[in-house]
């Protein structure tokens, strides 16, 4: 399983090309063989899969029944403007324009990995989103990561 992390901050030169930070290269498997596929990101960013992270996602996006209207919606959003890219000998990856158009990125950006992806922001908005810190940190945590204690002894039932 790919466990990705870190931010890095990135520029994007003239022609939409991006050098992937070596501290970031060194983390992907060599089963994704230098390639990606980038896609739009549920807000107004980009992500970024390495190839073998992208067959693991896509066999459970193709799980769903396309006879069902909203997962065909959701199919449909999910592909659109996904596009393979693979490194070129500078280490460089040459992004689609309608995907940084999607995603208001320009110039600077901060790539964000976590877990399978790499998210591309905009640095402005990367800056702003991550300011807006949660009320509660804490019960956040407690909602999203609610699992079972571990020390917890189940109920007795006799």
């Amino acid at each position: 399983m790919t466990n990705l992390i870190g931010e890095f901050e990135c520029k994007i030169d003239d022609k939409g090309r991006i050098i992937l930070p070596m501290a970031l290269k060194k983390q992907i498997s060599q089963k994704a063989q230098d390639k990606f596929v980038i896609n739009r990101g549920f807000e107004k960013h980009l992500v970024l899969y390495p190839m073998d992270a992208w067959k693991v996602i896509i066999e459970d996006v193709n799980r769903l029944n396309l006879y069902n209207r909203k997962n065909r919606n959701f199919v449909r959003y999910f592909y659109r403007g996904a596009t393979e890219l693979a490194l070129d000998s500078s280490n460089r990856l040459l992004f689609p324009k309608s995907l940084l158009e999607y995603a208001n990125i320009s110039k600077d950006v901060i790539l964000f990995a976590y877990t399978n992806r790499i998210e591309i922001w905009d640095k402005t908005a990367y800056e702003q989103l991550m300011t807006i810190e949660p009320e509660d940190f804490a019960l956040l945590a407690e909602e999203v990561m609610d699992k079972p204690d571990n020390n917890e002894l189940p109920e007795d039932v006799s």
